[in-house]
Protein backbone atom coordinates (compact mmCIF):
# COMPACT_ATOMS: atom_id res chain seq x y z
CA UNK A 1 0.00 0.00 0.00
CA UNK A 2 1.46 3.34 -1.10
CA UNK A 3 2.02 6.18 1.31
CA UNK A 4 4.21 6.92 4.21
CA UNK A 5 3.35 5.58 7.61
CA UNK A 6 3.65 7.64 10.71
CA UNK A 7 6.55 5.52 11.87
CA UNK A 8 8.53 6.47 8.73
CA UNK A 9 8.29 10.17 9.40
CA UNK A 10 11.27 11.83 11.02
CA UNK A 11 10.67 12.26 14.70
CA UNK A 12 10.70 15.74 16.17
CA UNK A 13 11.76 15.86 19.81
CA UNK A 14 8.97 16.83 22.12
CA UNK A 15 9.55 20.04 24.07
CA UNK A 16 10.44 19.19 27.63
CA UNK A 17 11.76 20.90 30.70
CA UNK A 18 15.54 20.84 30.18
CA UNK A 19 18.25 21.09 32.77
CA UNK A 20 19.10 24.51 34.06
CA UNK A 21 22.38 26.17 33.18
CA UNK A 22 23.58 25.31 36.68
CA UNK A 23 23.05 21.63 35.85
CA UNK A 24 24.83 21.94 32.50
CA UNK A 25 27.71 24.22 33.44
CA UNK A 26 28.11 23.87 37.18
CA UNK A 27 30.25 26.74 38.41
CA UNK A 28 28.87 27.44 41.85
CA UNK A 29 31.01 24.78 43.53
CA UNK A 30 34.17 26.07 41.83
CA UNK A 31 33.27 29.62 42.81
CA UNK A 32 33.02 28.60 46.46
CA UNK A 33 36.47 26.98 46.30
CA UNK A 34 37.92 30.10 44.66
CA UNK A 35 36.91 32.30 47.60
CA UNK A 36 38.91 30.35 50.18
CA UNK A 37 42.49 31.45 49.28
CA UNK A 38 41.61 35.20 49.19
CA UNK A 39 39.74 34.80 52.47
CA UNK A 40 42.77 33.05 53.97
CA UNK A 41 45.00 35.84 52.66
CA UNK A 42 42.91 38.47 54.42
CA UNK A 43 42.86 36.54 57.69
CA UNK A 44 46.59 35.83 57.56
CA UNK A 45 47.29 39.48 56.79
CA UNK A 46 45.19 40.70 59.71
CA UNK A 47 46.28 38.10 62.27
CA UNK A 48 49.90 38.67 61.34
CA UNK A 49 49.64 42.36 62.11
CA UNK A 50 49.16 43.36 58.45
CA UNK A 51 52.01 41.05 57.48
CA UNK A 52 52.25 40.42 53.75
CA UNK A 53 54.10 37.16 54.32
CA UNK A 54 51.40 36.02 56.74
CA UNK A 55 48.71 36.60 54.13
CA UNK A 56 50.69 34.99 51.31
CA UNK A 57 51.56 31.86 53.29
CA UNK A 58 47.95 31.46 54.43
CA UNK A 59 46.65 31.86 50.87
CA UNK A 60 49.12 29.41 49.30
CA UNK A 61 48.59 26.83 52.03
CA UNK A 62 44.80 27.11 51.69
CA UNK A 63 45.06 26.95 47.89
CA UNK A 64 47.13 23.76 48.14
CA UNK A 65 44.61 22.16 50.50
CA UNK A 66 41.72 23.13 48.19
CA UNK A 67 43.62 21.73 45.18
CA UNK A 68 44.19 18.41 46.95
CA UNK A 69 40.55 18.23 47.98
CA UNK A 70 39.37 18.97 44.43
CA UNK A 71 41.63 16.27 43.00
CA UNK A 72 40.31 13.80 45.53
CA UNK A 73 36.70 14.49 44.59
CA UNK A 74 37.52 13.92 40.90
CA UNK A 75 37.91 17.38 39.41
CA UNK A 76 40.01 17.70 36.26
CA UNK A 77 43.71 18.01 37.13
CA UNK A 78 44.17 20.80 34.60
CA UNK A 79 41.51 23.05 36.15
CA UNK A 80 42.82 22.28 39.64
CA UNK A 81 46.39 23.20 38.68
CA UNK A 82 45.22 26.40 36.96
CA UNK A 83 43.40 27.44 40.13
CA UNK A 84 46.45 26.76 42.29
CA UNK A 85 48.72 28.52 39.80
CA UNK A 86 46.51 31.62 39.93
CA UNK A 87 46.90 31.75 43.73
CA UNK A 88 50.68 31.37 43.47
CA UNK A 89 50.96 34.07 40.78
CA UNK A 90 48.83 36.46 42.84
CA UNK A 91 51.08 35.79 45.84
CA UNK A 92 54.25 36.40 43.80
CA UNK A 93 52.88 39.70 42.46
CA UNK A 94 52.12 40.90 45.99
CA UNK A 95 55.57 39.87 47.24
CA UNK A 96 57.23 41.52 44.26
CA UNK A 97 55.52 44.87 44.76
CA UNK A 98 55.29 44.71 48.55
CA UNK A 99 51.64 45.81 48.45
CA UNK A 100 48.94 43.60 49.94
CA UNK A 101 46.32 44.93 47.54
CA UNK A 102 48.35 43.59 44.60
CA UNK A 103 47.31 40.09 45.65
CA UNK A 104 44.03 41.03 43.96
CA UNK A 105 45.57 42.60 40.86
CA UNK A 106 45.36 39.36 38.88
CA UNK A 107 41.66 39.11 39.76
CA UNK A 108 41.03 42.65 38.54
CA UNK A 109 42.79 41.98 35.25
CA UNK A 110 41.01 38.65 34.80
CA UNK A 111 37.61 40.29 35.23
CA UNK A 112 38.54 43.01 32.74
CA UNK A 113 39.60 40.41 30.17
CA UNK A 114 36.46 38.35 30.81
CA UNK A 115 34.13 41.32 30.42
CA UNK A 116 35.74 42.19 27.08
CA UNK A 117 35.72 38.57 25.91
CA UNK A 118 32.00 38.08 26.65
CA UNK A 119 31.03 41.38 25.04
CA UNK A 120 33.10 40.75 21.91
CA UNK A 121 31.76 37.20 21.60
CA UNK A 122 28.22 38.58 21.41
CA UNK A 123 29.12 41.22 18.83
CA UNK A 124 30.80 38.66 16.53
CA UNK A 125 27.82 36.28 16.98
CA UNK A 126 29.76 33.64 18.88
CA UNK A 127 28.21 34.19 22.35
CA UNK A 128 30.31 32.42 24.95
CA UNK A 129 27.26 31.08 26.75
CA UNK A 130 26.36 29.15 23.62
CA UNK A 131 29.94 27.94 23.21
CA UNK A 132 30.04 26.63 26.78
CA UNK A 133 26.63 24.96 26.63
CA UNK A 134 27.41 23.55 23.19
CA UNK A 135 30.58 21.95 24.52
CA UNK A 136 28.75 20.62 27.60
CA UNK A 137 26.07 19.03 25.38
CA UNK A 138 28.51 17.77 22.74
CA UNK A 139 26.88 19.89 20.02
CA UNK A 140 30.06 21.62 18.88
CA UNK A 141 28.79 24.54 16.73
CA UNK A 142 25.44 23.06 15.70
CA UNK A 143 23.57 25.47 17.97
CA UNK A 144 24.74 28.42 15.84
CA UNK A 145 22.63 27.20 12.91
CA UNK A 146 19.48 27.78 14.95
CA UNK A 147 18.83 31.56 14.67
CA UNK A 148 16.47 31.57 17.65
CA UNK A 149 18.93 29.72 19.87
CA UNK A 150 21.78 31.94 18.71
CA UNK A 151 19.80 35.03 19.66
CA UNK A 152 18.85 33.53 23.04
CA UNK A 153 22.45 32.71 23.88
CA UNK A 154 23.45 36.23 22.90
CA UNK A 155 20.96 37.75 25.32
CA UNK A 156 21.99 35.36 28.08
CA UNK A 157 25.66 36.18 27.52
CA UNK A 158 25.01 39.85 28.30
CA UNK A 159 24.10 38.77 31.83
CA UNK A 160 27.56 37.28 32.28
CA UNK A 161 29.29 40.28 30.73
CA UNK A 162 27.42 42.44 33.25
CA UNK A 163 28.67 40.35 36.19
CA UNK A 164 32.30 40.99 35.24
CA UNK A 165 31.57 44.68 34.73
CA UNK A 166 29.98 44.80 38.18
CA UNK A 167 33.04 43.23 39.76
CA UNK A 168 35.27 45.79 38.05
CA UNK A 169 33.07 48.63 39.29
CA UNK A 170 33.58 47.38 42.85
CA UNK A 171 37.16 46.04 42.73
CA UNK A 172 38.90 48.92 40.95
CA UNK A 173 38.02 51.72 43.45
CA UNK A 174 38.90 49.44 46.38
CA UNK A 175 42.17 48.41 44.76
CA UNK A 176 43.16 52.00 44.01
CA UNK A 177 42.21 52.99 47.56
CA UNK A 178 44.37 50.25 49.12
CA UNK A 179 41.41 48.67 50.93
CA UNK A 180 42.65 45.12 51.63
CA UNK A 181 39.86 43.99 53.95
CA UNK A 182 37.18 45.49 51.72
CA UNK A 183 38.70 43.67 48.73
CA UNK A 184 38.50 40.36 50.62
CA UNK A 185 34.86 41.00 51.50
CA UNK A 186 34.03 42.02 47.93
CA UNK A 187 35.89 39.02 46.54
CA UNK A 188 33.74 36.66 48.62
CA UNK A 189 30.48 38.55 48.11
CA UNK A 190 30.91 38.77 44.34
CA UNK A 191 31.96 35.16 43.79
CA UNK A 192 29.54 32.31 44.38
CA UNK A 193 26.46 34.47 45.15
CA UNK A 194 27.00 36.38 41.92
CA UNK A 195 27.70 33.21 39.94
CA UNK A 196 24.53 31.58 41.28
CA UNK A 197 22.54 34.69 40.37
CA UNK A 198 24.07 34.85 36.88
CA UNK A 199 23.25 31.18 36.27
CA UNK A 200 19.63 31.69 37.31
CA UNK A 201 19.09 34.98 35.47
CA UNK A 202 20.83 33.97 32.24
CA UNK A 203 18.85 30.72 32.23
CA UNK A 204 15.62 32.70 32.62
CA UNK A 205 16.65 35.05 29.79
CA UNK A 206 17.47 32.13 27.49
CA UNK A 207 14.24 30.29 28.27
CA UNK A 208 12.10 33.39 27.70
CA UNK A 209 13.90 34.09 24.42
CA UNK A 210 12.82 30.73 22.99
CA UNK A 211 9.35 30.62 21.39
CA UNK A 212 6.65 28.23 22.52
CA UNK A 213 7.23 24.83 20.94
CA UNK A 214 10.99 25.13 20.63
CA UNK A 215 12.48 21.75 21.67
CA UNK A 216 15.11 23.34 23.91
CA UNK A 217 18.85 23.60 24.22
CA UNK A 218 19.50 19.94 23.45
CA UNK A 219 17.68 20.07 20.12
CA UNK A 220 18.66 23.06 17.94
CA UNK A 221 16.25 23.64 15.06
CA UNK A 222 18.74 23.36 12.20
CA UNK A 223 17.33 23.87 8.67
CA UNK A 224 17.87 20.78 6.53
CA UNK A 225 19.84 20.96 3.30
CA UNK A 226 16.66 20.27 1.30
CA UNK A 227 14.86 23.20 2.96
CA UNK A 228 17.85 25.45 2.33
CA UNK A 229 18.05 24.43 -1.32
CA UNK A 230 14.31 24.93 -1.76
CA UNK A 231 14.41 28.41 -0.27
CA UNK A 232 17.31 29.33 -2.56
CA UNK A 233 15.34 28.12 -5.61
CA UNK A 234 12.31 30.16 -4.54
CA UNK A 235 14.49 33.21 -4.16
CA UNK A 236 16.04 32.73 -7.61
CA UNK A 237 12.68 32.52 -9.37
CA UNK A 238 11.43 35.74 -11.02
Amino acid sequence: MAGTSQTDRPSVPEPREPESLADLLGGRRGAVDATLPPLAFGLGWLLGGESLWGGVLAAVLTGSVVAGWRLRRGDRPRSVLIGLLAVCVAALIALRTGRATDFFLLQVLANLASALAWAVSIVVRWPLLGVLVGVALGQRTRWRRDPTLLRAYGRGSWVWAATYALRLAVFVPLYLGGQVVALVVARVALSWPLVATALAVSWLVVRRSLPVGHPGLRHPLVPSEEDTAGSEEDTARP
